[in-house]
This record gives C-alpha cells, structure tokens and sequence, in this order.
C-alpha cells in the first residue's frame, strides 16, 4: 500500500535524525520515515523517493544541502555506487559511534537484556589506527564494460554489475598492479573473462592474499575452464610487479559451475608455494586459498588478544574451540591453556590448522573435522571420551597420533572444559551445538562474533541455559563499513 501523501519519484527535503543497521540515514518528512542510504547523521538532503510503504519509505540522495559535522570527503570516488563501503561519507570517530551503538541496541531489542545490565558489561569500542589499507585479502570479479572493455573491480550494491576499480581504499596498495599485470596479460593472450548470464568465457574472479608480516602474497584466478593459454606468460607478468610486498604464489583455481559461489574446490599452483605464510601474536600462520584467516591483521591481533585474555587462562584449563577454522583462535589459546581442541567442518583449514600447530612447535592442541554440532555431541555422549579421541585422532592423524591422544586427559575434563571458545559464521551458532556447550557445563564461554544480532539471539539462549554475561566488547575490524566484530564473556552463574 503506497503512502496517500508521497509517492514515488517525489523530490523533498529531510533532515537526517538517526543511522540505520545497514548505514542508511533516517529522517522523517511531516512524521513520515524516510531511509536514505548515504545520507550521514545530521545532514540535510534532497532525496528523490524511491518506493513508498504505508508508514516508512526508501529514497536516494540526490544533493546534501547542508552538511553533517560527520561528513567527509570520500576518499574512494565510487563509494556511492559499490556495495562495499556504505559509510566512508562518516567521519571515523563517528562510525565507531554507531558501531557500539549497534551492538548496544541489538543486545537490548534481540538480545532481551536491560539497560542496565548492558551498560553494566560493556567496555569501549576499540578503533583503528589507520582505517585505510587493511584488508588482505580481497575477491574482484573480472568481466567487460557496456562497450565490451575488459575490466575488473566490484560490484556495484546488490546487482552484479562491475564497477572498473582497481586501487581500492581498502586493500592492500599492491593490488592495483597486480590487477593491471593480469588485464595486460589477458588482452595481450586473447584471454576472455566470464559472461555470468551466458556462462561463457575464461577469468572469473581475481583473489590476492596478501601476508602483511611476512611481505608474501598470493594470486589466484578463478577460471570457469581447466587451463589458462600461456600460462608462463601470466607468471611472468606478476613475478615482474616489483613493491614492498612480493608475489611468491600464482595458482588457478578451477570452477566451472554455474553458481555465486567464488571458489572452485581444485587448486591448482602454476608457480611458487601453494601457501603464502603471515604472522599473528608471534603465531605463524600458513594461507591456502581456500582458508579462512582475518582479513584484518592488525585489528585481528587485537580480536584474539582480547578473547584470550576473557578466557582468564592460567596454564591448567581444557579448551573446545569451535569453528576453529585455520587454528587461529586455538593457537592463540594453547598459549596459556592446559590442553585446546579446534572443531572446523572444512578439512583443508584443519589440515593446514595441523600444519600450523606443528610448524610453530605446539603440540597441546587437536583440530578435528565435522560440523561443531555433530563433534561436540559425539564427545560429550560418549560413554569413554579419551577412546573416542583416541579412535578419532587414529582414523584422522595415524597411529603415533592415536597414542599421544589415548588417556591425555580424563573424561571429566573433557567432557566439562573450562572454556568453550566460539567464533560461528555470521548466521551464528547452531542449536544443538549451544545445548551441548549448555550440558558441558563450562565455567566460561567466550564468544567472537561477527553479527551482532545473531550474537544477541544466541546470547538470550545461553543466558536462560545458566549463564551470566560479564564483558561484551566491539572492535572495528572493517573501516568504512557497517560491520564489526564483538567478544563477549560469559560465565556459570554461582561460579
């Protein structure tokens, strides 16, 4: 039902009084909701309405009449149009404003918690040094403009057209020439890129991984084929991009599929290492394409660093990490715990989890692959925990493994650990795997979130199931853009 006074494509003037989850300013137009995306807190704009609902409506700026003291200038000239950085128009100090904020609110409308108890929790949002730059790790899908020029660079929010970019303000200043080495390559070769509505065509997407410690990065293009034509030739072409960081990997990674999904599942290396290596807390990390690792580095050190330190570890506790991924968190944790267990449902992060741990001399941890809400429950139901260790580390890691494993630890420390660690994907933490985290009856549970409202869904459950919430904490690990990152603590009531 349209609104009986505006209507679409109507031209007014709004005052913008609040930010919305995704970014958007909020204004209202004779009590009438208006969300413009782009518009930043206190500025007044003319909008050109877009659609109109019976009590609230979407617009699109078309000027800024009189500009927020929150307002900067954009330092990327296609904010506007990439879905990527919704709020580089809000001056930093401001974006960690409404990112504490964003949190704040979700723990109070989804999470049930009062007031109260939130202000009583929740600690100051840490920020970053430097907002530009830090990403390392970026996807750019290759195609052709309206004229037919090939391009790459990002899409455009919520459509698949390709804005030609290639010196994002977020990623790694290297990119830029890599990006301009693989388009020389592809036109002076003949090589097509992909026509996703087709399904034709050869260069999909464009991912670099960059180790910002070690100076290594990482190229590999996603080709909807088996092969690339004179491959050597594109070698050379990066090995030729000369900067403070170097390429040392170049790999294909085959997909062929008619799907969104970016990566295909064969990798394969044209020249250099299959792993590129980075450093996190003094923790060497090695990065295949396919792992999941903090795009972040800097504000990752902080994220663990701040996890580690709500664990309360002093040498004696038993750890369950779940969706442990590359054994980032656990790794951090068996720094300081007794004995760390990583769950991750992708079995190349726990093969290269185990080749961390073992390539930094840690051996009071085990990575185990499976969903963390079938693992957990296999544990904890198992009428002999260290059998059931011991007969998984055998069929997973070999026989010296297995004895290693068998009779480390007593049922009781495993089957009740002092910490569960979680770190779930943005839809959160499955059901079953909260209730089985519940009956092991951990003292604390720390949980890392990238979602702040699935963050305050699951906290409701584990606060009814006997837990108290002691710290919640925001950290800024995506300038310019409205996600964050928290780390909450929680612990056993009575305990």
């Amino acid at each position: 039902m349209e609104y009986e006074k505006y209507h679409k494509n109507d031209i007014v003037t709004v005052t913008i009084e609040d930010i919305g989850n995704d970014g958007e300013g909020i204004g209202k137009v004779d009590g009438y909701t208006l969300f413009v995306k782009d518009a930043v807190i206190g500025d007044t704009v003319e909008v050109r309405i877009t659609k109109c609902k019976k009590n609230y409506g979407y617009a699109r700026m078309e000027k800024v009449l009189v500009p927020s003291s929150f307002r900067v200038e954009p330092k990327c000239g296609f904010h506007r149009q990439c879905g990527g950085c919704q709020i580089q128009a809000m001056r930093y100090e401001r974006q960690l404003m409404f990112k504490q904020d964003k949190v704040r609110n979700n723990l109070l409308r989804i999470g049930g918690f009062t007031t109260e108890q939130v202000d009583a929790v929740m600690e100051p949002i840490i920020g970053m040094e430097e907002p530009w730059h830090y990403r390392n790790k970026a996807q750019y899908p290759v195609g052709y403009d309206k004229s037919g020029k090939l391009i790459t660079g990002f899409y455009a929010g919520r459509t698949h057209d390709i804005i030609a970019n290639t010196d994002c303000a977020l990623g790694a200043p290297e990119n830029k020439d890599i990006l301009e080495a693989v388009l020389a390559y592809m036109r002076e070769n003949h090589v097509t890129a992909y026509r996703e509505k087709e399904g034709t065509g050869l260069v999909r997407h464009v991912l670099i991984r960059t180790g910002f410690q070690s100076g290594e990065i990482m190229v590999c293009l996603v080709i909807n084929g088996k092969k690339l034509p004179k491959e050597e030739r594109l070698v050379e072409r990066l090995k030729g991009v000369t900067a403070k960081r170097c390429v040392v990997s170049v790999s294909v990674s085959v997909n062929t599929e008619r799907t969104n999904v970016i990566m295909g599942k064969e990798i394969r290396v044209l020249w250099g290492k299959d792993r590129i290596q980075d450093t996190l807390g003094g923790i060497t990390f090695a990065i295949s394409p396919l792992s999941f690792y903090q795009v972040n580095p800097v504000q990752t050190e902080k994220l663990y660093g701040l996890a580690l330190d709500y664990a309360g570890l002093t040498g004696k506790e038993t750890v369950w990490d779940l969706y442990c991924g590359i054994g980032t968190i656990s790794l951090f944790m068996a720094k300081k715990a007794r004995q760390v267990y990583g769950v991750e449902i992708i079995p190349e992060a726990i093969a290269d989890a185990k080749e961390n741990a073992r390539s930094n001399g840690i051996d009071n941890v085990k990575f185990f692959v499976g969903k963390a809400e079938e693992v957990l429950p296999t544990f904890y139901a198992a009428g002999n925990v260290s059998e059931t260790l011991a007969k998984k580390a055998s069929c997973e890691c070999g026989e010296d493994e297995r004895k290693k494993s068998n009779g480390a630890f007593s049922d009781e420390q495993m089957r009740h650990p002092d910490v569960i660690v979680v770190d779930p994907p943005r839809k959160g933490c499955d059901e079953k795997c909260m209730e089985t985290m519940l009956a092991m009856h951990p003292d604390r549970i720390v949980y890392v979130s990238c979602d702040s409202a699935t963050l305050a869904r699951d906290l409701r459950v584990l606060c009814g199931g006997g837990y108290e919430l002691k710290k919640v904490r925001a950290v800024d690990q995506f300038g310019g853009t409205v996600h964050v990152e928290t780390v909450c603590l929680l612990s056993q009531l009575n305990v």
